[in-house]
This record gives structure tokens, sequence and C-alpha cells, in this order.
């Protein structure tokens, strides 16, 4: 690590009220090149909790943490001396990098955010507590087999719909939360180009399963899952210095969770809650980095929407090492970057391993989860 822990919970900062949830069991991950300045205005949820700092680009300058808070910061020469060859793995100059985070720590929860990502408001001006809303769509099961017209049944104030088979209520585990933003939409840069001004305003209080089957373009700045559960297929690929591809590292992931996560029986829910995203990224830089993605995505979905993994595929581990089996045989015909990212697909999971030893859930779920 470069820098030691910060002093904790110094007596002039502010608190959350009353016990947070899950403050032993959650790291915060936050990619970076910049100083942490925006942690003061999430300080009243974010400061229970330890944070891991995952500092990319030039390894010599100096990322400032506001005093108070709990963390750990690596940069490209920790993430070298750590894993060894395996950091090849790891992306360099993209915000890909975080999932060295998720690697590194020991919580079975992980909640992710870009540092461009402020706190947002609701309709009625109160600030929302993104990570406390996290939390409760990860403890309550979700409802991957059958649409419930009310969204979320689990959340206070709504429960199943007349019609609901009763076999299907109790729900799978939820091992992925995907928020939203306000103001700055994530779109390409095609759509950024086309609509330069457009920002979403909309709130819509509501928390979706995402249906077993289907596929969703995962966001990485405003994301928790269940690290214990999903936390190995959770790779954001090879992107930036040195790939001919970027800004599709948090949609490679989704679309690898989501059918490993059809796969075993698990879910994935997507809405509330919202953070506002302060500022957009260049265009026309952005289109340079999804040039080829745009291309190679008419074939990508196709390809994650037909894979089929084993029945023996009965974890995480085992699904995803099949899966970047099929990514070799049937992706590596469009290029060959995908079969470099098979390969730094399977690095990915024995850097796991390594830093990992003992085991975790997601190498232990069992054929009872794996229904077909």
């Amino acid at each position: 690590m470069t820098a030691a822990a910060a002093g904790k919970d110094s007596p002039s900062s502010s608190t959350v009220r009353g016990t947070p949830l899950l403050k032993d069991e959650l790291d915060i991950v936050i990619p970076t090149i910049r100083n942490l300045d925006f942690l003061e205005m999430w300080r009243p949820f974010f400061q229970p909790y330890h944070l891991i700092v995952v500092q990319d680009g030039d390894p010599s300058k100096t990322i400032r943490v506001p005093e108070g808070f709990d963390y750990e910061l690596y940069n490209r020469n920790d993430i070298k001396r750590i894993l060894g060859p395996k950091a090849a793995c790891i992306s360099f100059k993209d915000s890909a990098c975080r999932c060295f985070g998720y690697m590194v720590s020991k919580k079975k929860y992980i909640y992710t955010i870009d540092d461009d990502c402020f706190v947002a408001k609701d309709p009625s001006g109160n600030e929302i507590n993104a990570l406390e809303q996290h939390i409760s769509n990860l403890l309550t099961p979700s409802t991957p087999y059958f649409f419930n017209t009310l969204y979320d049944p689990y959340r206070e104030g709504t429960d199943f719909v007349r019609g609901y088979p009763f076999s299907l209520r109790e729900g799978t585990p939820t091992v992925v939360s995907h928020g939203l933003w306000l103001n700055i939409p994530d779109y390409d840069a095609a759509t950024q180009l086309v609509k330069p001004r457009e920002r979403n305003t909309r709130y819509v209080d509501a928390v979706l399963t995402i249906p077993r089957g289907t596929l969703f373009p995962m966001c990485g700045m405003n994301l928790a899952f269940d690290r214990e559960l999903i936390g190995s297929a959770m790779y954001f690929g090879l992107m930036g210095d040195g790939q001919p591809i970027g800004r599709y590292d948090d949609m490679w992931a989704g679309w690898c969770i989501k059918v490993i996560c059809d796969h075993l029986r698990l879910g994935v829910k997507t809405g509330l809650p919202y953070i506002w995203h302060s500022k957009a990224s260049n265009p026309f830089v952005n289109l340079r980095k999804e040039y080829k993605g745009i291309f190679w995505q008419e074939e990508l979905i196709p390809f994650f929407q037909t894979v089929v993994l084993p029945k023996d595929c009965t974890t995480v581990h085992k699904c995803y090492i099949e899966l970047s089996k099929q990514v070799r045989e049937k992706l590596g015909k469009i290029d060959p970057y995908f079969t470099k990212l098979a390969d730094a697909m399977v690095t990915w999971i024995e850097a796991w391993d390594e830093l990992n030893p003992s085991g975790t859930a997601a190498e232990m779920v069992n054929g009872s989860s794996n229904g077909k």
C-alpha cells in the first residue's frame, strides 16, 4: 500500500445516524487519478466504512484523501508488486483498474463509485443515502423468474400482486445492485454527440429485478455486489492503455455476471439508488475508445444471449473458466483481442485464488443452486 490508513472517526466529523449497516462487512472501492475531495459530501454516509482507493495513471502522483477516512490506496507499482506477472490482467489508464480493489478486499460486499459522482436529492429535496439503498437491495431477494408489476415486492409499502405464483415468492439471492444517475446520463459517444445538452432529470422511484435471460448494460459508477457470491466474476476485462477498446469494461463484466447469475439462480436488481453524475466525458475521446466496440457488440450480444454453461458448472469459478473458453473459441474469430481477453479472464481467476486462498462462497455454490 502506498498510503497508510488515515485517522478514523475524528471527533469533528459528521457521522451516520444510528449504527451503519454492514459497517464491518462492506468495502467502498474508488478508482481515481485525482484528489478525492468529492468524499467530503459523502462523509455522512461513507465515513464509517473502509475505502479501497485504486490509483490509475502516474504512480508517482500523490492522491489526497480527506482526513478522517479509513482507507488503503494502491497504485500501479503496488499492483505489480502484489500480483507479479499476473498484474497484466489489470487494466491501466482506464477505470477498469477498480476490479483490483475487488480482489484485495476481504469483505462480503463491495460498493464502487466514480469520483465524479455526487450525492443526489430525491424529489422532496432530501439527500439520498445511495449506500443504504444498495444494501437494502442486496439484503432482499430478487424475482428473476416472474415479473411483479409492482416492481420489487420486498420494498416497504408493496408486495406481490394477485396472480404471482406462491411457489416463487421466496425469490433468489440478490448478488448485484445496479444504481442509476441524475444529471449526466451514461450515454455512448454517438448519443453524446447527437444530444450534447441532454440531462436526466427523471427520478423513478422503483427497483426492478432484471429477468432471467435478459442482458443489460451494466454501469460501474454506482454499483454494489455480493463479493462472496459473485466477486470472482466481476472482472472488468482488458481496457485502456495498450488495448484496442475502452469504455466497455463494466458492460463486459455485466454480460458475464448476468449469464452466470441466470445459470446459478442468482438475482440482479436495477433502479434506485440515484447519484448525481456531475460531468460529461469528452465525446470525441470516447468515440476513439468505443469505435471498435460499436461494431463488435453486434456480435458480442448474440454470443452472450446464446451461450450455454454446462450443468457441471456449479460454482462461479467454474462458470467463469468455461465462459473464458467459449470467448476464446467463438469471439476469438472476430479479433485476436478476444483471445487475449480470454487468457486474461483465466489469469484473473488465478490471481483471485492467490489472494483469496481460503475459498469463498463463489467457489462453493453447489448444484442445489443450479436449476435450469
